[in-house]
């Protein structure tokens, strides 16, 4: 059995209805609780353990940044020693706001990080907490997620290109969008690789979509597809100030994760072409 810490998230509802996976809600692993997931991962003691919760709110996260530590830094050190005692994997889901965002070059999996606001020091503590324990662990960076569930950048621009004739999209930042089933299938294989070979190799992996794109590109891609006609006039991030910075660089160099699993990039644009298809029609 694998276990997920998470239920109704973009990756854990992709997750849920996979056979062999049980996802735990928030009132059997509260992550804001010391201690609840590692008795939770205890009780049920799986073969491993996916953790695909995490303190998203990113521009709430200046305001509560004690809190999103607690969510996204200490839970996760609770999970790797749960999991360490229990001589069983972790994959973690983490991402790419734990570099500066600078830069043109795709970030890879080694570079120094330096998160620029409160989500990505919460992430990243928790990535080193995993780091610093004694569990064989998987951490896989990914960014710009989407699905046709919950909160996300799909969805709102659906809403607003319904209602408006034009928008304002920012277009210097880029990165790689991520479609929330390919990560789903990406933590189950890493997740199987890891527990039927215990001398497979763990670290620090990027997974994101491909062709990289600007926020901008993004929104005409859904508008296209949606068929929607609303015009996109991209601005640059000063613009459109926000309380948390947002890294104009999010380009991930996935190679390794390639080369180590044999897991290749999706395509974004096939993926929102199957999501609006399944949104239009619920």
């Amino acid at each position: 059995m694998i276990l997920v810490v998470g239920k109704t998230g973009q990756v854990a509802s992709a997750l849920a209805p996979r056979d062999g996976v049980v996802c735990l809600d928030r009132s059997e692993a509260d992550l804001a609780k010391p201690g609840a997931c590692a008795a939770a991962i205890h009780r049920a003691a799986p073969l491993t353990v996916i953790n695909a919760a995490a303190y998203t709110a990113v521009d709430k996260a200046e305001s509560e940044e004690d809190l999103a530590t607690r969510i996204n830094g200490d839970a996760p050190r609770e999970m790797a020693e749960a999991c360490a005692s229990l001589d069983i994997p972790l994959v973690h889901i983490s991402t790419d706001y734990v570099f500066d965002g600078s830069g043109e070059v795709p970030w890879k999996p080694n570079d120094p990080t330096e998160a620029a606001g409160a989500y990505g020091r919460s992430k990243l503590a928790g990535e080193v907490a995993i780091r610093s324990s004694a569990a064989r662990h998987v951490i896989l960076r990914t960014s710009w997620v989407f699905a046709d569930v919950g909160s996300n950048f799909l969805k709102t621009m659906l809403r607003l290109g319904g209602e408006r004739e034009n928008l304002n999209v920012v277009d210097d930042q880029v990165g790689g969008p991520t479609p929330a089933p390919a990560i789903a299938d990406a933590c189950l294989t890493i997740a199987t690789r890891l527990v039927d070979d215990k001398d497979a190799k763990g670290g620090t992996y990027h997974f994101s979509g491909r062709d990289d794109a600007s926020w901008a590109d993004f929104a005409e891609a859904i508008f296209q597809e949606a068929r929607l006609p609303c015009k996109v006039t991209p601005i640059p991030s000063s613009e459109y100030p926000t309380p948390a910075i947002r890294p104009l660089n999010s380009r991930l160099d996935c190679a390794s994760l390639k080369a180590d699993f044999g897991i290749d990039r999706p395509l974004w644009r096939s993926s929102i072409e199957a999501m609006i298809a399944k949104l239009t029609a619920h």
